[in-house]
């Protein structure tokens, strides 16, 4: 593991290393999963496929590997340290050349830092995969505070007050004075308050996914269209969300006891959400990215908290950004993947909301764009990145 050089004490290598124990018992339970009291309802229509899961299941016990999954993982730079009270953990690669620009990545729910596998090496030594020197960065992946490896806050935080920790965690943690801030899903939402908030240090943003919401609402009859749309779009999505957001703690009880439980509830969201072919789920997403990405939430034991960021934002306020309708001033790039859970609205909304610079509408991908394009993701960060060098 390369040492980090930084000006605190605090930072600690990481290195993950589950106890066996830990994986023999999610897997005794996943092998006495009470199959014969599922009803016989499949194809996707209710809820995730009774055979695909089946079929995963005794790929899980039978074929899968925790511990060559935990090499890969442990291939990058892995560091704690305690930020505004929290310990929170993150990926940190050191980019080549003279000048890597710091570039923190967010993932969201239900990601985790390997949804980033793909994308932390390239871009911090894009050298190595074809591509240019100077457009290498200092990438930093935190795991969210309750998500994985960070640390469980004592209550449900919101994308808002998570920004101020990654602030923190950039600017005194890793001493960096300017940086760039990337995400999709919660990321998009942390990205954007970072962008909002905490001026001049973020001084721009990279987001695949909007979130946000103006105050004044749509304005005009393409504006009113897509609202509308995006409205019937969610109704047969809302029911997680909405849970989570309302009484995570009684979903809780259910989940932390079946790891089955929990992997249907997160392979419903990378069907349903990701750019696949039919109802094939595994045209995009093999069943070892999804089983460690999976694994992540079992091994930490942190379904529950990680599900508190949709209370923590309900908290907050919600999604619009400014009452006053101030919007985010820094430079601006919002990445179109056409698959995408939350549909994006005319350009027009959106400029609104932020000082957009580059507009890109991808020719594929859904939700999960590290996963699904990593490559696509990539270029257009390295693009948008240039301009601002």
């Amino acid at each position: 593991m390369d040492e980090l050089h930084h000006n605190s004490k605090l930072i600690k290598p990481f290195n993950i290393n589950i106890a066996e124990e830990t994986i023999q018992d999610i897997l005794a339970r996943v092998r006495s999963f009470p199959w014969a009291a599922m009803a016989e309802l499949n194809g996707w229509n209710h809820g995730t496929n009774l055979s695909y899961m089946k079929e995963f299941c005794a790929y899980w016990v039978d074929e899968y590997s925790w511990r060559e999954q935990e090499v890969a993982i442990n291939s990058l730079n892995h560091f704690v340290a305690p930020v505004d009270g929290l310990d929170i953990h993150f990926i940190h690669e050191k980019g080549s050349g003279l000048s890597p620009k710091p570039l923190i990545i967010s993932h969201g729910w239900p990601g985790s830092v390997v949804e980033f596998l793909n994308l932390v090496e390239p871009l911090a030594h894009p050298e190595r995969f074809g591509g240019q020197v100077e457009d290498a960065f200092d990438v930093i992946a935190p795991s969210l505070p309750g998500f994985g490896f960070s640390e469980k806050p004592p209550c449900p935080l919101g994308p808002r007050k998570v920004a101020d920790h990654f602030n923190t965690l950039m600017t005194e943690v890793l001493g960096y004075e300017n940086y760039l801030a990337q995400g999709g899903d919660w990321g998009g939402a942390i990205s954007s308050w970072l962008g909002f908030d905490h001026t001049p240090a973020c001084e721009a943003i990279h987001i695949n996914i909007l979130t946000m919401r103006t105050p004044g609402g749509p304005e005009g009859p393409e504006e009113e269209a897509w609202a509308a749309q995006f409205e019937s779009d969610q109704v047969m999505q809302n029911g997680y969300r909405t849970q989570q957001a309302t009484k995570p703690q009684t979903l809780s009880y259910a989940m932390m006891d079946s790891p089955v439980g929990i992997a249907a509830w997160i392979i419903e969201k990378f069907n349903s959400w990701s750019d696949i072919e039919g109802n094939d789920i595994e045209s995009v997403h093999t069943k070892d990215a999804m089983l460690t990405n999976i694994m992540i939430y079992l091994v930490t034991e942190t379904f529950n908290t990680a599900s508190w960021i949709y209370y923590g934002r309900r908290k907050e306020g919600g999604r619009v950004l400014s009452p006053k309708g101030s919007r985010v001033e820094v430079p601006t790039a919002c990445a179109l993947f056409p698959a995408e859970l939350l549909a994006w609205p005319p350009r027009s909304y959106a400029e609104r909301i932020y000082n957009i610079k580059q507009w890109t509408e991808m020719p594929r991908g859904g939700h999960f764009a590290a996963m699904e394009q990593p490559e696509l993701l990539i270029n257009d960060i390295r693009t948008f990145a240039r301009t601002l060098r």
